[in-house]
C-alpha cells in the first residue's frame, strides 16, 4: 500500500468543523446556495424529482405525503442532494494522484466544504429529518466516520499529526454518542460491517496518537462485536476479522520493554520528538542548512508484525520523523492570540510517503516524484526495512547490481513469502505460485545502483535489512549523501517484533534495556536514565562537531533537529553494540558510509564512560566490556 502526498503549503483553518458549535469560514468567498450553475442546477433538479418520489415512498404507509410543509420539503430535499454530492466526492478520492503537490488539495478542500455543510445541515434540521426523512444514528455516525477518515487522509498527505486529533476528536464522539448502538438491531449484515470497520480504523488512529489505553477497550469492544456478528451471520470473513483482533493484539505487545507506574499500570511514552529532544547546537557553530523536507517509509520484511499495513518497524521510523502533535483548534483559537500565516509557531514535520510490501515500479514512481518535487536546500531521506536478496551466483564484477539488494514486491498477492490461498484455489496452483515466486524474487529487488540516479540531490539512506551490505557500493557520490546499513546478525534480533537497529533509531533508551536483558522498569528510574540520555545526545553532538577528521557530509545534514537526532542515535548504537559482551563480530554492528572517523565518535572513552554510566543506573554494567578499547 502506499500512502501519502506532499504537503503544498501551511495547513488551512476551514479545514477544522467541529462537533458542535460553529465552523471557520473559508477564507475564499463561496456560493452559500446550495444550487450551483449551469450543470450543477439541472443535477439539482432532477436529484429534486427522485428525492420527491423518495417522500412518497416515505409517507406512503401513513398515506399523509401530501400533507408535508414545503419547507420541510425542501429540507428533505437538500439533505439527500447534501448527502449525495459528498458521497461522490467522497469516493472521488481514491481516483486522486497518491503523490504530487496540488493535484489534490483542491479536491480535499470541496470535500470538506460540503460534509462541513452536511454535518451543520442535519444539526439545524434534525428533528425534520427525523420525521420527515426517517434519519437514524447509524447515518449520524457514518457522516462523522466519513470526516474522520477525510482528517486521517489529510495527515497522511500532509504529515501533520494535529489532523489526528481533529480524527479522533470526531472518531470518539461516535462512540461517546452510540451512534452505532441500534446497528446489531437490524438483519443487516452490511451495516455492521460498516460499524466493524470504524472501529479498525479508530484503532489505526489511536496507535499513531499512542492512546493506547483506549486501543485496548476498542479491541475489546470490536471482539464482541465480531464474535456478536459471526455468531448473527453465517459469513465468510470471519477469518479476516478474527486476523485483524491478531494483528492489533501482536502490535499492542511489539515493545520489548514495559514501564510501569508504582500502582503497576503502564506508562504510554512517545517517541516523536518534543521541543526539548534533539541537542541544541552550539552558538557560532557553522553547519549546512539542508533540511529534511521528504522520506519514503517503505516496509517489506517477511512475518514482521503489522496491522493497517503498517509494520512495526515502519511504525517507529514514522513516529521518529514527526514532532508531538498539537489540537488544532486549540492552537487557532487560543484567547488574546492573533493567527499569523507568515510566522508559524514550529516547522512543519517533513513529508512522508508511506509504502508496504510495493512493486518496484510503485516504489520508483514515489522515489522520482520525491526527487522531482524536493525543495531547493532539502533532503530526501529513503527508509528501507525489507528482506534482504542476495546474489545466486558468483561475479566477477563488483558493480551495484552484483550484490543483490531489498525485496520488493511483484504481486499485491503475495504475503510473507508465500502466497495468498485464495478461495476457489488448489494446493497444486499455491504451490506453482510460490515457485514461481522464489525464482522471480531476485528480478523484484531494489539494487543499490537503482538509488544512482537520485544523488543528484541530497539523500539520506537507512538501510534496515539482512543484505544492508550491499548498499556499501551506494556511497559514491557528487552530492551530500549518507548511507547507514544496519547490522546483517543480531542475536538479540527480534525481527517479527521489530528490527532492533530501528528501534534504536527510534527509542534508544528502550533498545538498551533490551540488549542489558530487562524487560520492565519503573516511571521515576525511567525518567532518570532518559534525562542522562539527553545528556549523551548533547556530549555526542559535540563529539561531531569539534571533530576535525569527520566527514563533511555528516555536518550538511546536521542543521536539520530530525537527522541530527538520528545521527546521535546512530552513534549511540553503533557505540552500545562495540561495548557489549553478545556482540562481538563485525556483523553484529551498524556501518556508516562516509565512515565516522571511529575514536572520536562511536569508540570515543569519552562516550564509552557514559554508556558504563548509565550501565551503572540500571545495575546492568555486567553486560558490557569495561575496557572495551584493549578488547580490539
Amino acid at each position: 500500500m502506499v500512502r501519502g502526498a506532499r504537503q503544498p503549503q501551511q495547513p488551512r483553518s476551514r479545514l477544522a468543523p467541529r462537533l458542535t458549535g460553529t465552523v471557520e469560514k473559508p477564507p475564499r468567498k463561496r456560493r452559500s446556495s446550495i444550487r450551483g450553475s449551469g450543470d450543477s442546477r439541472e443535477r439539482y433538479q432532477h436529484f429534486t424529482e427522485k428525492t420527491e418520489f423518495a417522500l412518497k415512498e416515505i409517507m406512503s404507509s401513513g398515506g399523509a405525503e401530501d400533507d408535508i410543509p414545503q419547507g420541510e420539503r425542501k429540507t428533505v430535499t437538500d439533505f439527500c442532494y447534501l448527502l449525495d454530492k459528498s458521497k461522490q466526492l467522497f469516493n472521488g478520492l481514491r481516483d486522486l494522484p497518491q503523490y504530487g503537490q496540488k493535484q489534490w488539495q483542491s479536491y480535499f478542500g470541496r470535500t470538506f466544504d460540503v460534509y462541513t455543510k452536511l454535518w451543520k445541515f442535519q444539526q439545524q434540521h434534525r428533528q425534520v429529518l427525523d420525521n420527515r426523512y426517517g434519519l437514524k444514528r447509524w447515518q449520524i455516525g457514518e457522516i462523522a466516520s466519513k470526516i474522520g477518515q477525510l482528517y486521517y487522509h489529510y495527515y497522511l498527505r500532509t504529515s501533520e499529526t494535529s489532523y489526528l486529533n481533529e480524527a479522533f476528536s470526531f472518531y470518539s464522539a461516535i462512540r461517546q454518542r452510540s451512534y452505532y448502538s441500534q446497528v446489531n438491531k437490524e438483519d443487516r449484515p452490511e451495516l455492521v460491517v460498516k460499524k466493524l470497520r470504524y472501529y479498525a480504523r479508530f484503532i489505526v488512529v489511536c496507535l499513531l496518537l499512542n492512546k493506547m489505553d483506549v486501543v485496548k477497550d476498542l479491541v475489546k469492544e470490536l471482539s464482541d462485536e465480531i464474535e456478536d456478528y459471526t455468531h448473527r451471520f453465517n459469513t465468510e470473513d470471519q477469518v479476516e476479522w478474527n486476523l485483524v483482533l491478531q494483528e492489533v493484539a501482536a502490535f499492542i505487545e511489539a515493545d520489548p520493554v514495559m514501564v510501569l507506574n508504582d500502582d503497576n499500570t503502564i506508562v504510554i511514552t512517545s517517541n516523536r520528538l518534543a521541543e526539548t529532544g534533539a541537542p541544541l547546537l552550539e552558538q557560532g557553530m557553522i553547519v549546512g542548512q539542508l533540511s529534511l523536507a521528504d522520506a519514503l517509509i517503505i516496509g517489506n520484511c517477511n512475518n514482521q508484525v503489522k496491522f493497517s499495513e503498517l509494520t512495526v518497524d515502519m511504525f517507529r521510523m514514522l513516529q521518529a520523523l514527526e514532532r508531538e502533535p498539537m489540537n488544532l483548534a486549540s492552537q487557532m483559537n487560543k484567547p488574546g492570540m492573533q493567527e499569523s500565516a507568515d510566522k508559524p509557531t514550529r516547522r512543519e514535520n517533513p513529508h512522508k510517503y508511506l509504502l508496504y510490501k510495493p512493486t518496484f515500479s510503485q516504489l520508483y514512481t514515489f522515489l522520482a516524484a520525491s526527487f522531482k518535487e524536493l525543495p531547493a536546500n532539502s533532503v530526501l531521506l529513503i527508509y528501507l526495512s525489507a528482506t534482504g536478496v542476495f546474489p545466486t551466483g558468483r561475479s566477477d564484477s563488483e558493480g551495484p547490481y552484483d550484490f543483490g539488494g531489498v525485496l520488493t514486491n511483484s504481486n499485491r498477492d503475495i504475503i510473507n513469502g508465500d502466497a495468498i490461498h485464495k478461495r476457489n484455489q488448489s494446493h497444486k496452483e499455491m504451490h506453482w505460485y510460490v515457485f514461481w515466486f522464489l525464482h522471480c524474487c531476485c528480478f523484484r529487488s531494489l539494487h543499490p545502483g537503482d538509488l544512482y540516479p537520485f544523488t543528484r540531490k541530497p539523500l539520506f539512506i537507512i538501510v534496515d535489512s539482512s543484505n544492508s551490505v550491499a548498499y556499501k557500493v551506494s556511497s559514491t557520490r557528487a552530492i551530500a549523501q549518507v548511507c547507514w546499513l544496519s547490522p546483517t546478525s543480531i542475536s538479540k534480533n527480534q525481527s517479527q517484533r521489530g528490527s532492533l537497529f530501528t528501534l534504536f533509531l527510534n527509542n534508544p533508551l528502550m533498545a538498551f534495556l533490551f540488549v542489558s536483558g530487562l524487560s520492565s522498569m519503573r516511571r521515576g528510574l525511567w525518567e532518570k536514565c532518559q534525562e542522562y540520555l539527553r545528556k549523551i545526545n548533547r556530549d555526542i553532538a559535540q563529539l561531531l562537531t569539534h571533530s576535525r577528521s569527520i566527514d563533511q557530509a555528516f555536518l550538511q545534514f546536521f542543521g536539520d533537529e530530525f537527522l541530527r537526532l538520528l545521527l546521535t542515535r546512530f552513534i549511540f548504537c553503533s557505540a552500545t553494540m562495540r561495548m557489549h559482551k553478545i556482540f562481538r563480530e563485525t556483523r553484529n554492528y551498524p556501518e556508516s558510509y562516509p565512515q565516522l572517523p571511529r575514536d572520536e565518535t562511536v569508540e570515543n572513552p569519552h562516550l564509552q564512560k557514559h554508556i558504563l554510566e548509565l550501565a551503572s543506573i540500571l545495575d546492568v554494567r555486567n553486560v558490557f566490556f569495561e575496557n572495551t578499547i584493549d578488547d580490539y
